[in-house]
């Protein structure tokens, strides 16, 4: 019991300091009626939609977009004006965004969006350029914020140089007081270097929300079974992914983004990178509050940085009509209705962080729930926002409100917690400094305390293998990447103080009977074989060259001849013309990739056919890791947090970058099974739920991208479509039972052991330290972007992501063999990777600021 005592304390002592982690913050919180201590109450009586991955959630919300009659307003950290939001680009072409808001506004909507300015010298964003391409009309105004003015540009070059490398040897920040480096990084209200608006929001006609981890961007549209291969011998304008939108940021991040041409990645020869999302769409009296917390951001920006006389922009209001109560004024005072500016705030400080509930065990654990109960069972979808933000970003006191959700949530699941998130970075006790947030300590609470009692419950997280950086983990550009990875691995399972290491410490013999984690892996084949050659030499046109001219002629990046006159009818494409000429000589395929291979009822990967030499065939399979960008976490079949937050600092601290998400509990029950007993479930949380474990064991069917079913539809006009009972339902219908724990596991170990296998990736277990390291990957492979390590290392034996023909002597036949095991795209966490050396973080020169960055 005293270990429980310790870590509750830990807990409630770890969230009081989350209130004072920005300093000089002289308006914050503590004393509030609303669940979670969020700006804004519970709203029961919603409708929620989610979607999985980019391919039906940007295809509702064209519909949606199409639809709108009033108002279009969008928040995201990156908006590219050139994204189609259905495929394939040459069959849609009046589906790309900056179209579709133009034609909007064509029709008397006004749209308004607001899009995080970066740090030009750090990342390739461009949103200068999104302003411009999308302000084409009266009615379509773009904010950028925050402006990035530290007081000397000497000094803010050499920081920006430090950070973009990530060593930091431009600079002797170390040698700065600490209130200057506060200055600098953003800790001071009227200078923001580093923290980003991170939210991603889509409000149609103030009815209509869609919201998640999707960004209107290039690189986030995806289908269920991820095809990392985009290359259409017989026919370019199958091409998925134009110009910019095919990426893969292991390999070569985003850069140069406003010339689309200049995009490195050759797919003949490279894979792109899978995004794995998830996102909704809201209908309901929690819409009210998402308009809310929108007119706040657009008003405190307005006032900052807009409002001069004659200028164009104007600021926002809500009537009292149209919003709703429970909003917080700074003396605690309800706001009954109508927002004006930035008329409605949170409460100042009060009193005490929490106050103390005497329900034994817990008692010390801070508690978010107790207020705002419901006199009667509510109906319909419960949802409530939750924030993280501040003055910088919103122009309010600290809000740390998706921290508290989360914390309260874990604190309170009984059978299970599934979580999915781009990164995983937290904390169990205060001698894990930096980092600030205490999630990690109320899974070590809960854990210890279901050992005790003897109960069955577990903790599952899906995670990147690696942070979509580019660049060979041993080279030195890639030590921000390290910082990242070891941070993450100090959170789970080494340092001292990582929760397996607090779980086992508190008597449990074995922290994997409760934790576990796990990363996404997917695989490809490039169909650039003899169908490709024989149409390239009949046309005299390389493939790649037609490519580029398909790609400029439906204007898929900036200055293509989508926007000018190239793109008009009986214009001359000839590089593109003569190709597909040649090309419709040759019999399709159809199987310009194979993804569908891995996937419920898809073909075994022996009978795909192959134009060309077993050697090339060989050569053209590749793999790369498919890239978790979700942020949700799924309680008991019962509660979801779905939002933009990661589960870093920088997420949850509420200082650093904004962030918004909904903590959703859907009182429409459903039968279904929990640790082999009958168990009512939530249908929203459990559809949810089963359609992620599914799409990650392969228990999914292909998605066809130009069929839309239900789950292509916003909420208004379709609610989720989900085989209820299907054999492949009942396989996972309880994350407790023996069978499904059977069936996870079997799934990604030998998914593990085939692409260690067939394509040496890292991270994996057997490699321990950087000998190791080399003698698996570093001496097989060199990434295209390391030029320096190509000069040092000629003729490397394999293209990075390739196939090691060495390990299949008996070839094409041998590792197709393998590559039919692999169902879904599920592997295993390597926990041992790099655990015997110093793998980051001792490395770097750790201060107030580097401490900020990586955590």
């Amino acid at each position: 019991m005293s270990f429980l005592n310790n870590i509750r304390s830990t807990i409630e002592n770890g969230i009081e300091k989350l209130e004072d982690a920005f300093e000089g913050q002289t308006q914050s919180y503590t004393h509030r009626d609303n669940r979670f201590h969020s700006f804004a109450p519970p709203r029961t009586g919603n409708d929620a939609k989610w979607f999985v991955d980019g391919c039906g959630y940007m295809w509702a919300v064209s519909v949606a977009i199409e639809e709108a009659r009033e108002s279009i307003w969008i928040l995201d950290w990156w908006l590219s004006p050139e994204l189609y939001l259905r495929r394939p680009p040459s069959a849609n072409e009046n589906y790309r965004l900056d179209r579709m808001l133009l034609a909007a506004a064509e029709r008397g909507v006004k749209v308004n969006v607001i899009v995080y300015k970066e740090v030009s010298q750090i990342l390739t964003l461009c949103s200068e350029h999104t302003k411009k391409a999308l302000e084409l009309h009266p009615n379509i105004s773009v904010f950028r914020h925050p402006d990035h003015a530290p007081s000397s540009q000497s000094l803010q070059s050499q920081l920006v140089s430090g950070i973009k490398d990530f060593s930091f040897k431009t600079l002797d920040l170390a040698s700065l007081p600490c209130d200057g480096l506060k200055a600098i990084y953003g800790a001071r209200d009227d200078i923001i270097l580093y923290w980003a608006h991170h939210e991603k929001l889509c409000l149609i006609d103030g009815k209509i929300a869609f919201m998640g981890g999707l960004d209107l961007c290039f690189g986030r549209w995806d289908t269920n079974a991820h095809p990392f291969a985009d290359a259409h011998p017989t026919d370019v304008d199958q091409a998925l992914f134009p110009g910019q939108d095919f990426n893969n940021a292991r390999v070569y991040d985003f850069e140069d983004v406003t010339h689309y041409m200049n995009n490195k990645l050759d797919r003949t020869k490279n894979s792109r990178m899978g995004w794995s999302d998830v996102s909704l769409c809201l209908r309901g009296p929690v819409v009210d509050d998402l308009r809310a917390h929108f007119v706040q951001r657009w008003n405190y920006i307005f006032k900052e940085k807009y409002d001069l006389k004659g200028d164009k922009y104007t600021a926002l209001s809500l009537t009292p009509s149209e919003t709703t109560s429970g909003y917080y004024k700074e003396d605690g005072s309800n706001v009954q209705a109508g927002i004006d500016g930035n008329s409605f705030h949170l409460p100042s400080r009060t009193g005490s962080l929490y106050d103390t509930i005497h329900d034994g065990i817990t008692s010390n654990i801070p508690h978010f729930s107790r207020h705002n109960t419901h006199l009667k069972p509510p109906s319909g979808v419960s949802v409530q926002l939750v924030r993280s933000c501040t003055q910088w970003s919103n122009g309010v006191p600290l809000e740390h409100s998706i921290a508290n959700a989360y914390i309260e949530v874990i604190r309170n699941s009984k059978h299970f917690v599934y979580i999915e998130n781009q990164f995983f970075i937290t904390s169990t006790g205060d001698k894990q400094r930096p980092v600030k947030n205490k999630i990690g300590a109320a899974l070590v609470e809960r854990i210890v305390r279901a050992h005790q009692a003897g109960e069955k419950y577990k903790v599952i997280v899906c995670m990147p293998s690696v942070p979509a950086f580019a660049g060979d983990l041993h080279a030195e550009d890639s030590l921000g990447t390290r910082a990242i990875m070891e941070y993450q691995y100090h959170s789970i399972c080494r340092g001292g103080y990582s929760i397996m290491e607090e779980v086992q410490k508190a008597g449990v013999p074995d922290a994997k009977q409760y934790i576990r984690f796990y990363n996404l892996r997917n695989y490809d084949r490039i169909n650039a074989g003899k169908d490709m050659s024989n149409v390239e030499q009949a046309s005299g046109i390389a493939f790649e060259d037609a490519r580029k001219e398909h790609d400029d002629i439906v204007g898929a990046g900036y200055d293509g001849k989508g926007e000018e006159t190239g793109a008009l009818p009986g214009q001359p494409n000839p590089e593109y013309d003569s190709y597909q000429q040649a090309a419709s000589q040759v019999e399709n395929t159809k199987y310009d990739s194979v993804c569908e291979c891995y996937m419920d009822g898809g073909p075994s990967l022996k009978d795909i056919p192959w134009s060309g030499s077993e050697e090339a065939e060989m050569d053209a399979f590749v793999s790369e890791e498919l890239y978790i960008h979700s942020k949700v976490l799924i309680a008991d079949d019962r509660v979801v947090i779905c939002g933009s937050a990661n589960l870093n600092d920088r997420s949850q601290v509420g200082s650093h970058d904004s962030e918004i998400a909904v903590v959703i509990e859907d009182h429409t029950l459903i039968d279904s099974v929990m640790n082999g007993q009958a168990f009512q479930a939530s249908k929203y949380a459990t559809s949810l739920r089963r359609q992620l474990f599914r799409k990650h064991l392969g228990l999914l069917p292909w998605q066809d991208w130009a069929k839309p079913d239900a789950n292509f539809l916003p909420i208004d006009k379709d609610p989720n479509v989900y085989d209820w009972g299907s054999p492949a339902d009942l396989l996972v219908r309880d994350p407790l039972s023996r069978e499904f724990a059977n069936l996870w596991d079997i799934t990604a170990s030998t998914n593990t052991e085939v692409f260690t296998k067939a394509f040496h990736c890292v991270p994996a277990d057997n490699v321990r330290n950087w000998k190791d390291y080399e003698a698996f990957f570093g001496d097989l492979f060199v990434s295209p972007a390391d030029k320096k390590n190509e000069k040092e290392k000629p003729g490397p034996k394999y293209a990075y992501g390739h196939i090691v023909k060495d390990e299949f002597p008996g070839g094409t036949a041998e590792l197709k063999d393998w590559l039919d095991r692999v169902r879904g795209t599920l592997v295993e966490m390597p926990l041992l990777f790099m655990d015997e050396v110093d793998f980051a973080v001792e490395g770097l020169k750790f201060n107030v600021f580097t401490d900020e960055v990586y955590t």
